[in-house]
Parts: C-alpha cells; structure tokens; sequence
C-alpha cells in the first residue's frame, strides 16, 4: 500500500479480514498505523481487484477486456518473450513501480538478459539516493534516520506525509516532548508543517540556494568541525590544480594509489588514508613535478563563499529574507558546537583507534521528494550532505544515524550492467542492471555513442540515474529514441504517476499507430498489477 512497510496485524471472522491494527512488536512503526494501514481492508475486498487475468479484446483504450485463465496468459506471454530472448533481449522493455521488490524484479530482468529494467526511484527519490551514496554512503529515509532521542534543533526539508510516515510522527513525538525545535522548510503549511516550531515557506526547487546560503555564513564565522572533517572525510585529500590539463580537478595520488594530503605536523605530502596523518584543510602546495594542489575542502569554501550565495543574493529567489537565513545559520552553529553531546561509549573508529567517547553534534536533518523530484535535485541533495558533514553531524549521538548495512562504500562497488557485449541472445546479463557509475568507461553506450538503454540512463544524458528512468520509458518506446522495443512490461506501476504526471499525453502514445502500418507504435503491452485501474 505504501512504502513505510510497518508491520500490522490482520483480524478474520469466518475467514474474512474484519480489522487491522499496527503490530506494536514491528521495529518499523511499533504499533502505529495511519488511515492508509487501517483502511486497507477496503484494499482487500475492492471491487477492482483482479481474480483472473484480462486479454483486450478492443482498441486499446477502451477498457474492453475479457477474463481468461492463468495457463493461457502464461502462454501468450512466455511465446512473446521467448522470441525476444532468443533474438535481441533489448526489445524487451521491463519496468517496475512503487512495489517495494526491486531486487526480485532486477534479478529477473538481469537472467532474461535485458539491460532495459528501472524502477519508480528514477521518477522520485534517485536524485536523494545517488547524492547520499556518492557523498555520505547512504542517504535518509531507507538509509538511516536523525536521532530522535538527542536530536536538539531538526530541520525538515519537502517531506509529504506519505514518506516514512508513522516512524516520522513517533520521532516529531519524540523531538517535541524533549523540547528540541523543529523547523519545517517546505512551500505548503499542511502535515508535518502544521505542528513545526517554525515553517519556512520556500519557493519550490530552490532549496539548494538556501542550503548554500548556510553554509557560506557558517563558513564565513568559522562554525566548522575541522577535527570531523580531517578525520571521516576527504576534505583534505590534495586535488590538481592544473586548468588545461587532463588531471585537473583529480585527486594527487603516490605510486600505490592513495590520496596524499599536506600533513600540518610533518609538513610533508601523506598518505592521506594512513591512520596517523593529520591533514590541513586550507592552503596551496606544490607536488615534486612542480604542479600545484589544494585540498578539497579549500576548493569547495571558496565555491560557497562566492557572493552569489549571500543571503542578500538568493533571498529573490528563494522567498526568505536574509535575516531568517542569518538566524537559522546561527541557531544551527549554537545547537552544534555550544551543546554538543559527550556520551562515556568506548568506540573503535575506522582506523582502529580506541575512543572512550563518544562526541556528538545534535543537529539532524530529513529530506525527501520535495528536494529530490527537480532538475536541480542531486546538487541539492550533495548541497544537504555538505551541510550535514561540515558541521560534524552525520552517525554521531544527536545527528544522522546509519541503519544497517549502511554506510556503503562510497561510491558503491556495484556497476551498471548491459554493455554491448554483455546484451546477447539467450544469455544473463552478467550482472544487476542498475549500478553507479564511477567514471565515462562505466557508461552504457554504443560504439557510436547512442545509449544502450531505452530510458537512456548511464548515458551522457543521464550518466548518474542509480534508479534508471522509468519515467522517460513510456515515450521514448514511443519515438523509438534510441531504438523501437518489441513489448513493453509494466510491473505494479502506475501509469500517470511514472509518466512524467501526464496521464492524457501517456494515454495517446500508449493507443498510437504508425501511419503507414497501422500497427501500434509500442507493438505489444503486458501489463501486471493487483487491481483494474
């Protein structure tokens, strides 16, 4: 019914659903369920929901359909994709939707060998999830949650109710009875809004300029975690300055591979991985070969500090006067370093030093669709997670917790499959087809350059699209852009939603014809779902 996946429980009479309740031993919502949950005994007894399946006996459109029998449907479908299988796996186009069992459905697309499979994550929260595991090895929702307990000052940004809602709810509880204040950044005054300490009305999509504008004034007096940063993140490692070059922007590397780093108590060039290396954050050196470099952190203040992203700049924009952005910026740097957590927990850190304790910023952040779903998403969603990492909050007491197994590595190990020799007939795909692409030689391309996929992801169109595109599927099987498919399989995906929020225009290339054929332009449509809508 949704994706929150709390656990209920499920009453009969006489063999039929009579209620449901929350389970209150599920980890997830602990007995909480909302009118959704509750109500999903009207799911079961709907009137649309399908016993047999339908073949379309009209026009496409029409919604007429006849009732056939299970071995039937199997056959029609198997024939159809075994055709394909055993000719180009490619003309199979297999997407899924808001189902929540993407890795059955990735698994089946990767053993009928076809690199055409995606999910209803590249329509929603791909930018969210791509700019968390290249940044931080996860991201929110999913990946880890704030710290309800100990979490002092919360920001909210462009979550709608039905993300994570019963596990949210229980946590603004939670905040709010221990007096933590809870500011809402979202366009609309409506759900979690209604019950913030303080709304901030922000003009959709431009979430990111406010984020830059925190983070330039918390640059500017100096409220950074230094020690969190040269310790957990790459702020230091030392990045080529050499504009016309090949290697610039890269990081400086010594023979073995590992990132160097100016080490402020040496003053020499470090292993920056090396467990005893202290690195400096600011400053320009210069390598043996006489080329010069700077370290990361020093390239990304001097990004944010541009003028474009003072409060006075962006305030046009984003609707929030500068006042408000100052305050909240200084509200953040209080909370962050004037009431910082020490809890007395031994801990082992990654590179194996003993700590008897454990120092925490309780500042947290949540966001969700309302940053992710825009142009502009992944940079807002890196923008958030810069935030999060200069103030030292993230898997610390009080801040962002991981839920395990994450944090992954960063950026995962896993690759997108489907390359040109790896599509052939009768054969696997050789590996998942989703993936995240480190570098050009992981992209999914032709030997002309045109992409491999449908939906174009892992292309220079869409390079980073973890999710894959279900959205783009539908019209470019349409436009036959890059290549016409033979069937198009639609798993649990509801059809307007995953289109772009264009049921009328999605309709129409759904029943076009080629003018000269008079065949459907997408050729075949299977089409699996729990209900007839």
């Amino acid at each position: 019914m949704c994706a929150c996946r709390c656990g209920i429980k499920v009453h009969l009479k006489d063999g039929e659903i009579r209620y449901i309740e929350g389970n209150p031993d599920h980890p997830t919502n602990k007995g909480v369920l909302c009118g959704k949950g509750s109500a999903g005994i009207m799911k079961q007894h709907s009137p649309a929901k399908l016993t047999k399946p339908l073949l379309r006996v009209g026009e496409r459109g029409k919604g007429e359909f006849k009732e056939i029998e299970w071995d039937e449907a199997m056959q029609i479908a198997t024939e159809r994709l075994a055709n394909i299988r055993e000719t180009d796996p490619r003309k199979l186009a297999f997407f899924t939707g808001r189902d929540q069992s993407q890795a059955l459905t990735g698994w089946w697309a990767t053993q009928f060998g076809t690199p055409n499979h995606a999910a209803h994550g590249g329509f929603c929260s791909v930018n969210m999830a791509a700019a968390g595991l290249y940044s931080i090895g996860g991201s929110f929702w999913e990946f880890g949650e704030p710290d309800w307990e100990l979490s002092r000052y919360f920001v909210m940004f462009g979550v709608a109710e039905d993300h994570d809602s019963n596990p949210i709810k229980a946590g603004l509880s939670t905040l709010k009875a221990n007096g933590a204040k809870f500011v809402s950044v979202n366009p609309i005054r409506t759900g979690y809004s209604a019950i913030a300490d303080e709304w901030v009305g922000i003009r959709p999509g431009t979430d990111g300029l406010f984020i830059f504008a925190l983070i330039q004034q918390l640059l500017k007096a100096d409220k950074i975690d230094f020690s969190y940063l040269a310790r957990y993140t790459n702020a230091g490692w030392l990045v080529k300055d050499n504009p016309g070059q090949a290697d610039d922007g890269l990081f400086a590397r010594d023979e073995d591979g590992n990132p160097f780093c100016w080490d402020g108590t040496s003053k020499t060039f470090t292993n920056a991985m090396a467990a005893g290396s202290q690195p400096t954050l600011v400053g320009e050196y210069e390598l043996a070969d006489g080329t010069s470099v700077v370290p990361a952190f020093d390239l990304m203040a001097r990004r944010y500090l541009d003028d474009a992203y003072t409060p006075e700049a962006v305030t046009e924009t984003i609707g929030i006067d500068p006042g408000t952005i100052r305050r909240i910026a200084s509200e953040l740097a209080e909370v962050a370093f004037e009431q910082e957590i020490t809890l007395d927990i031994p801990w082992t850190d990654w590179a194996g030093r003993e700590q008897i304790q454990m120092t925490g910023r309780p500042v947290s952040f949540h966001a969700m669709r309302g940053i992710s779903a825009h142009s502009n998403g992944f940079h807002t969603c890196r923008a958030l997670h810069v935030l999060q990492m200069i103030l030292g909050t993230i898997d610390v007491p009080g801040g962002f917790r991981y839920k395990p197994p994450f944090p992954k590595a960063i950026p995962p190990h896993q690759l997108p499959a489907g390359k040109p020799g790896q599509v052939k007939p009768n054969s696997t795909l050789g590996g998942p087809p989703l993936g995240f692409p480190t570098g050009p030689e992981d992209l999914l391309l032709e030997e002309d350059g045109t992409p491999v996929r449908i939906d174009k992801a892992y292309s220079w169109e869409a390079p980073i699209s973890a999710h894959g595109i279900m959205h783009m599927v539908i019209h470019n099987a349409w436009k036959a852009d890059p290549y016409p498919i033979g069937t198009l399989f639609m798993f649990m995906a509801n059809m307007s939603w995953n289109s772009s929020m264009n049921s009328s225009g999605t309709m129409e290339m759904l029943t076009d014809r080629d003018p000269e054929s008079g065949e459907y332009k997408i050729p075949f449509i299977i089409y699996s779902d729990a209900f007839f809508s």
